[in-house]
């Protein structure tokens, strides 16, 4: 029987081992979540929504106890791992108060005596989830999700099995039926039984391009619904109107917060020629202040990555774009997880780091001519999630806003998902919406209702 480590990455002591759950433990999960489905959909939304404060509650009193799980198993500080938990806290509540109007009928005037769209719930949702926010990624699929009375069954990452079954436990403690969201412990290769099952109406993911392309061409066999969040390599496009105070403040807490592990930090800043050396100057001395170290310990601002295979991996992109003529100006040191902040300057289209998504505390700087130059370098990639785009001038902001390939365009301020925003990319970063009435409506029955 195959087992799943949990390992701390800081000191890479394994935490735990758990059992993957056999052909009848999954089929016993499969059973459950559809029997609760059956009963949440004949029962009163409030209820929902009563269970779901009540939840939120709970990740309130415990932040610690589900901080220190995420800290443990995938290296994030304690304070970013705290402010995690509490995110999905405020959003809970934040559906709970507003799912009632995204769930609403709509009436539209047809030769009808009566004609509305109806949203109702379809089934189990099988969410495989990434092990950057553990957390966050896992709730703002099932807070919407199990609100409007579908059910969710999560396949995490094999290295946060913890935070899978301690989310799992939440529920319980909330007073959600047996079945309303679970965990369940396999492996990757054996996903397709589960897509496969009728029981399941709908499959989101988050990670790699080609995990998700590899579940779009399951989910396509079997005919469900998908939402995949997949990679990005977001511009942070800096023009010479810029607050570089500001923008350069931004751009480090951008790309080093989490290591730099995010789908949607600023990979490439992409900055104006004319300020170059100002802005440089500024993310250096911004770079050389963080701490990166143990992150249980509170003067600790950056902590490892979380795998060492991750790091290599890091290393070896810095290697090819340094080999390809770029400069290694800050950082570039690696011991098993932890890689220092880096920085590389004099990047360009064709090099690895600008090509490929880089997921860890690199930073690369890429000199545009002007405004236009910039927006072409900032579309020149097969990603398209987020972008930012830092100018004083609103109208011009505007303007380039609708030139830039991405599901996000964030003016003087860093990309973030936002449970009062549609959240979601273009071209090889996905398709689908996560958050507002956008994703809550993904894996619902858009029913037309047309009375004679």
């Amino acid at each position: 029987m195959s087992t799943f480590k949990s390992i701390n990455p800081y000191t890479q002591e394994t935490i735990a081992e758990y059992a993957a759950h056999t052909e009848a433990e999954i089929e016993q999960r499969l059973a459950w979540g559809y029997q609760a489905f059956r009963q949440s959909r004949n029962a009163p939304l409030q209820e929902r929504c009563n269970r779901m404060i009540k939840l939120a509650a709970l990740l309130k009193v415990q932040a610690d106890e589900h901080a220190a799980i995420i800290t443990r198993e995938m290296g994030k500080t304690l304070r970013e791992a705290k402010a995690e938990v509490l995110k999905c806290a405020d959003s809970a509540e934040y559906y709970a108060q507003h799912i009632t109007e995204m769930l609403q009928f709509k009436a539209v005037l047809s030769d009808a005596q009566q004609s509305y769209v109806a949203y109702e719930p379809k089934g189990i949702v099988l969410a495989i989830m990434p092990w950057n926010f553990p957390y966050w990624q896992v709730f703002r699929f099932a807070i919407p999700n199990i609100l409007a009375g579908n059910t969710g069954l999560l396949k995490h990452a094999s290295n946060v099995s913890g935070c899978a079954l301690a989310i799992e436990k939440l529920f319980l403690e909330a007073g959600f039926p047996e079945g309303t969201f679970q965990a369940v412990l396999v492996n990757s290769k054996n996903i397709e039984p589960l897509i496969a099952d009728t029981r399941i109406q709908g499959v989101t993911l988050t990670g790699s391009t080609i995990a998700g392309m590899s579940v779009a061409q399951l989910a396509g066999k079997y005919i469900k619904k998908t939402v995949l969040e997949l990679g990005g390599s977001d511009p942070f496009i800096v023009l010479k109107d810029a607050n570089i105070e500001e923008a350069a403040k931004i751009a480090v807490k951008a790309r080093m917060q989490n290591a730099g592990q995010s789908c949607i930090a600023a990979k490439r800043w992409i900055v104006e020629k004319s300020i170059l050396d100002n802005f440089t100057d500024r993310v250096s001395q911004l770079l050389g202040q963080v701490k990166q170290g143990d992150p249980f310990h509170p003067d600790t601002n950056m902590g490892p990555m979380a795998r060492p295979d991750l790091a290599a991996e890091l290393a070896l992109q810095m290697r090819k774009t340094v080999a390809q003529g770029a400069s290694l100006a800050l950082g570039g040191k690696q011991d098993n997880a932890n890689f220092a902040p880096t920085l590389l300057t004099g990047v360009t289209a064709g090099m690895t780091a600008f090509d490929e998504e880089t997921f860890g505390p690199l930073a690369v700087i890429i000199t545009a001519n002007d405004e236009q130059h910039a927006i072409q370098l900032a579309n020149q990639t097969p990603f398209g999630l987020g972008s930012a785009l830092w100018t004083t001038d609103l109208e011009k902001a505007k303007k380039l806003a609708s030139q830039i390939e991405s599901g996000n365009v964030f003016i003087n301020a860093m990309v973030r998902s936002d449970a009062r925003l549609p959240f979601g990319g273009v071209k090889q970063s996905g398709y689908g919406r996560e958050l507002s009435i956008e994703g809550t409506h993904e894996f619902l029955n858009v029913k037309t209702v047309y009375i004679a």
